[in-house]
């Protein structure tokens, strides 16, 4: 015989501060192959839901389809939502829309750059510009001496999203952040 106080409790509704914090947690989780970029900076967490039973879903969008990191990024996210008491979690990836650098926070740019990183440029026009024209660099600004007189070693870097560049002025190589 089941007694009422033999059930579980039903889950308290979640608020929205509780889909914020969580959210916050989900977004603050490094990058695993460039540390000093969170989730928030590459804008790669598309959405962070608690469904009525308690279930904590998160929706990933990965910087490009083969990403070696994603499943390693799904894996941190969990582990830092259940850390902070969510449970169950479920990550879920999306390839649609594709993640664009758009998306990337003006803080991750930042950050990219005093790592020593080019971070990239515009990809699409900004919304609501119609067909407007989107600049094409043709160049990586160097982010030791700033100078645009540089040229692209190879079209991969250290990681699949970064190139490697060097500077004629400095003389220094530096990957540069792939526009995508």
């Amino acid at each position: 015989m089941v007694t009422l106080t033999d059930r579980p409790a039903a889950p308290a509704a979640a608020t929205r501060a509780d889909v914020d914090r969580l959210r916050a947690v989900a977004g603050a989780v490094p990058d695993p192959e460039i540390p000093v970029l969170t989730l928030d900076d590459l804008g790669i967490v598309r959405g962070l839901d608690v469904a009525a039973d308690g279930t904590v879903e998160v929706t990933l969008t990965p910087t490009y389809t083969g990403c070696p990191a994603t499943a390693v990024i799904a894996a941190d996210v969990e582990a830092a939502l259940r850390a902070a008491g969510a449970e169950p979690v479920v990550v879920r990836t999306v390839l649609a829309p594709a993640w664009t650098t758009d998306w990337m926070s003006d803080a991750g740019r930042a950050k990219l750059l005093a790592f020593g990183i080019a971070p990239p440029g515009a990809c699409h026009a900004p919304a609501g510009a119609g067909t407007a024209p989107v600049a094409l660099a043709l160049t990586a600004r160097c982010p030791r001496c700033g100078s645009t007189r540089t040229r692209e070693i190879s079209r991969f870097g250290s990681t699949p999203c970064k190139a490697l560049w060097a500077c004629r002025d400095c003389a220094e190589p530096f990957d540069a952040f792939k526009a995508i």
